[in-house]
């Protein structure tokens, strides 16, 4: 698994993400990156502190900057995004309406620690 992929799972796990995909996009027409993490926790607070974990792992273990944060102030629904890697943390309601991972359902997609 790819060291970027790997630490954003690692630092989501750490902070207690729920139902944890990657999308491997990397074949698909149009895709802006090579993979999706999308994950999601029941609190507004929660979902702040997976993005605050993941930016710093990221940064203390690869010395790698996020390239953008959108969402961080409401924390509804944050997206990371690290070029070939996009994070998006949901709240639990957010996730459940935009349905992100159904929307790419043709990629191929990992779960880690998936609950159902």
């Amino acid at each position: 698994m790819d060291k970027l992929l790997e630490t954003v799972i690692e630092a989501i796990k750490d902070k207690k993400g729920q139902n944890i995909v990657s999308l491997d996009m990397s074949g698909m027409d149009g895709a802006i990156c090579s993979h999706f993490v999308i994950c999601n926790a029941d609190s507004t607070t929660q979902v702040a502190a997976i993005g605050a974990g993941v930016e710093q792992e990221v940064e203390k273990k690869l010395k790698t900057k996020v390239w953008r944060v959108d969402g961080a102030a409401n924390a509804l629904w944050i997206a990371m995004d690290y070029f070939d890697v996009v994070v998006h943390i949901f709240q639990t309601e957010m996730r459940a309406f935009y349905k992100l991972d159904e929307l790419w359902a043709d990629a191929p997609l990992t779960r880690y620690d998936y609950e159902i």
